[in-house]
């Protein structure tokens, strides 16, 4: 009797507790779906709230991923001049890459345009990165040395400028020195050739027309990435 008492009570307390967590249950459901229905109340009864967070959402979403503009046209600029001078000079597209992503390099950091750069480069050695002289003058833009060593000390001296990179950065730490030096760009190419005092001003003439071949290329290349990226 005490046993079936037992088992009675169990049994109560059983179907208590079943009922109670079908009760909790039940208030939690409808607390899941109440919850969108007072963030639309919330939403929709601030003034000016839903058009913000709409609006602003719109913008997010629409709003492109920005390119670096500025960048991208230079990279498109070297590489459009670079196609041109392996054309023109006929040598591997790979090399007058290189050479013209170090004259971009070395004008920013001596205040030189890069395509003036090029162009002396052109005159000088016509992109031969070994080339030698039989006054002594080496590499791309045929650097003679003796009248710079200050310069070499800190790419280890002569030899040195035999490095298409050491050589771009010299030659145009000169063309800079003489700009400021002189105030005037035709009379710096003058003296960056050993020839200041001849009165036709030859080879600075030489410079300026291979620069005003590339100029064109490298307004071409930004108005095209411009263009595009508008």
């Amino acid at each position: 009797m005490k046993d079936t008492s037992i088992t009675l009570h169990l049994s109560r307390v059983y179907s208590a507790t079943k009922a109670g967590l079908a009760l909790i249950g039940l208030v939690a459901i409808c607390a899941l779906m109440l919850l969108p229905l007072e963030r639309y109340l919330a939403f929709t009864s601030i003034p000016g709230l839903a058009g913000h967070m709409l609006t602003e959402a719109s913008v997010m979403a629409a709003r492109p991923i920005q390119p670096r503009i500025a960048e991208t046209v230079l990279e498109q600029e070297q590489h459009a001049l670079a196609e041109f001078i392996a054309r023109r000079w006929r040598i591997a597209e790979t090399a007058a890459s290189s050479f013209v992503s170090i004259a971009y390099r070395a004008g920013r950091q001596h205040s030189v345009d890069p395509v003036l750069i090029l162009a002396v480069m052109a005159i000088e050695s016509r992109y031969n990165p070994v080339a030698e002289s039989v006054m002594g003058a080496k590499g791309l833009m045929q650097v003679i040395p003796k009248f710079h060593l200050e310069k070499l000390l800190d790419h280890g001296g002569e030899e040195a400028l035999l490095d298409p990179a050491v050589n771009i950065d010299v030659g145009a730490q000169i063309l800079r020195e003489y700009y400021r030096r002189l105030g005037d760009q035709e009379l710096a190419l003058q003296m960056y050739a050993g020839a200041f005092d001849e009165p036709t001003s030859q080879y600075a003439n030489k410079v300026f027309a291979e620069q005003a071949r590339l100029e064109p290329i490298r307004q071409r290349a930004r108005k095209q990435q411009t263009a595009e990226s508008a």
